[in-house]
């Protein structure tokens, strides 16, 4: 197993690549570690059949998903590590561009990755720029990070043209998050990425990064965190776009492709805390950072948190579970972007996982929720 964290980043010299770098990174079994789970070599092959010398690289740390920490983890402690994937990138798609895309909040990641291309001399230094992206949920997006880039307005847009036909100057991107980019830069060494990283939140001894190998247990990787304050309620699994579950699934469920990890946010929710509360909390949350583009985005998302709200601060009203079971179905599927089918996923997720909790609500004063922004 080859550890992506570690004490200090010692720079190694950029491994020599060819196209073959794209089997190995498809052998590897590699997916993005953004959110999205897309096979990484799928996207690499498309840029690199329309490059023409002109492709772009775009480099997403921005990472604005609430309590997801390990990219600028990744960015502060191993920089080079960063860089060496990107500047493979830019040689085996023959990119003119590389644009580092990071959080405007993450102030220490940026300076990292600075200190760290001022010790760098291989040519693709100079292809490098920055570019601050906004602390909103959906810029992390790839194609809300390409409107900005292009416009300076962070929100996605619809497809196609997709990023690999005409991305940031209407040219073949690639959009890669930061773990990815480093994790293909220890596949081009010839070690294998055979390890996640999560965050682990909540009702945590010890919350923040953990680094295990595929294949642990969501309970195992609890333990490394040093076990939950008290006894758990529920578990989310993927961050805000993720699921809920209960504990006895979650512990034995595998840190592996059929999980969908998302952010690789952990949230665990203990029994003391209301889920009601806590899944009003967050879809006013999902609510709050649409881009307006659309009705079912700004309209759905906005009535399916009026309407979590309501029982949560009045009581459970069987006409507003039959307004949330009917219009989490009829918002999936018609944004114009992935926002509003990510909120109904972890809506559907607490109408389940919690449904006797829904159906006998009360209503209380409600602590300021845990897992919420």
């Amino acid at each position: 197993m080859t550890r992506l964290l570690a004490t200090a980043d010692d720079r190694l010299p950029l491994p020599r690549v060819d196209g073959r770098i794209i089997d190995a990174i498809h052998q590897s079994g590699l997916v993005g570690r953004g959110g999205a789970g897309f096979p990484t070599a799928i996207k690499w092959r498309a840029v690199a059949d329309r490059s023409r010398g002109n492709a772009v690289i775009v480099v997403n740390g921005a990472e604005g998903e609430p309590r997801s920490e390990k990219d600028r983890l990744l960015m502060t402690t191993r920089p080079h590590l960063m860089l060496d994937g990107a500047f493979i990138a830019a040689r085996v798609l023959k990119a003119r561009r590389i644009l580092l895309y990071i959080g405007e909040r993450h102030e220490s990641a940026r300076q990292s990755m600075l200190r760290a291309l001022g010790q760098r001399d291989e040519p693709e230094r100079a292809l490098v720029s920055f570019a601050a992206a906004p602390a909103r949920y959906v810029a992390g997006a790839e194609m809300a990070a390409i409107h900005f880039l292009n416009e300076g307005i962070a929100t996605p847009t619809t497809t196609p043209p997709y990023p690999f036909e005409r991305g940031v100057d209407g040219v073949p991107t690639l959009v890669q998050n930061v773990e990815t980019l480093a994790r293909v830069a220890l596949i081009a060494r010839g070690t294998p990425a055979d390890t996640a990283l999560i965050t682990l939140a909540g009702a945590v001894r010890q919350p923040g990064v953990v680094e295990v190998p595929s294949g642990t247990t969501l309970g195992e990787a609890l333990r490394l965190g040093g076990g939950a304050t008290e006894s758990p309620r529920a578990v989310l699994v993927g961050g805000y776009f993720g699921s809920w579950m209960e504990p006895r699934v979650a512990w034995p469920a595998a840190l592996d492709r059929d999980l969908r990890l998302g952010c690789g946010v952990i949230g665990v929710l203990p029994a003391s805390r209301c889920p009601v509360c806590e899944t009003a909390g967050i879809m006013r949350y999902l609510a709050s950072e649409s881009s307006a583009q659309c009705g079912p985005c700004f309209f759905g998302l906005r009535a399916l948190a009026d309407a979590s709200s309501r029982i949560a601060e009045h009581g459970s009203s069987a006409d507003d579970l039959r307004r949330l079971q009917r219009w989490a179905t009829e918002v999936r599927g018609r944004g114009a972007c992935k926002h509003p089918d990510g909120a109904v996923t972890f809506l559907a997720s607490a109408l389940t996982v919690f449904a006797n909790e829904f159906a006998q609500h009360e209503a209380h004063e409600a602590r300021e929720v845990q897992l919420s922004a």
